[in-house]
């Protein structure tokens, strides 16, 4: 009986020294892939400090020089990088704000009422997920160009992406996971249906809705196809078309583009590290039931 107290702590011991082992190795194998990740990250910046012919120079060179600034302005000349930036900007955070909107509205009707083709709708929806976008695109295009007339338009940058069946799948499953006592008791009270969905429904599903966004900013953020394709004329261009510009048949200004390259993925990553919270528990908010 008197060797039972000794025991305990030498247990704990053990386990201790297992979980730091565990620990270490887990952070031997990350760290080595972490840094594999950020290695072309660091290049892009690195090949946005040098001239053009640096960047082919015999060697590879990790450490920045001085000609930052200098792309900038060779960017900006060729191409009023600015002014897309400020239409990428506009046309992400629209287009964020009203396919969440629309997104959570299918999802919420889609788990909280019953209607006749339900299942169809969902198949549908499910159906889409497996269509290439280059299916899509092409009537998208004729319809929006050809028939409506509406290119260079900010509403064929922003509209015709707007619905996303992911989002809708993504939204459904998390108002799935409310109890259905709380909207229950919310029409008990006298609340509307839509005062429910507002002021009860998106609240509680804020951190998917974080997560939600983050995708769908950076889906128009990086989206190249649809803009190249319905903004031809310089003042509605998005920044990746304006990128892609500086690919000519004769020169590539290959600094000014990884001097782009790097004003587009800087306000990414800062979102993203600051967000990184709301996205990890909106990603795994449908986990567990």
């Amino acid at each position: 009986m008197t060797t039972l107290p000794a025991a305990a702590p030498l247990r704990s011991r053990s386990r201790a020294r297992s979980r730091l082992w565990r620990a270490i190795l887990l952070h031997a194998v990350m760290v080595p892939l972490a840094l594999l990740w950020l290695l072309p990250l660091w290049l892009m910046f690195v090949f946005a400090t040098m001239p053009d012919q640096g960047i082919f120079s015999p060697g590879i060179n990790l450490l920045p020089q001085d000609r930052f600034m200098e792309n900038v302005r060779a960017l900006e000349a060729e191409t009023g990088f600015l002014r897309t930036f400020v239409n990428s900007v506009l046309v992400a955070l629209v287009y964020t704000a009203l396919s969440v909107l629309l997104t959570s509205m299918a999802g919420w009707a889609l788990v909280r009422y019953r209607f006749w083709g339900k299942g169809l709708v969902l198949a549908i929806i499910l159906g889409t997920l497996t269509l290439p976008y280059f299916v899509v695109v092409i009537p998208q295009y004729i319809l929006v160009a050809r028939d409506l007339g509406l290119t260079n338009t900010w509403f064929a940058l922003i509209v015709p992406p707007l619905f996303n069946s992911l989002g809708v799948l993504f939204m459904r499953q998390s108002f799935s996971m409310m109890p259905q006592e709380l909207f229950d008791a919310a029409r008990v009270e006298g609340v509307k249906e839509w005062q429910i969905f507002t002021r009860v429904a998106l609240p509680m599903a804020k951190p998917t809705l974080a997560a939600l966004s983050i995708i769908l900013f950076l889906a128009s953020w990086n989206n190249y196809l649809w803009p190249l394709l319905v903004a031809t004329q310089s003042h509605m261009m998005t920044a990746p078309v304006a990128l892609g510009s500086l690919i000519g048949l004769t020169r590539v200004s290959w600094g000014a583009i990884m001097a782009g390259a790097v004003l587009l993925t800087a306000p990414m990553l800062l979102v993203f590290v600051f967000l990184q919270r709301w996205f990890m528990s909106g990603i795994t908010a449908g986990a567990v039931k």
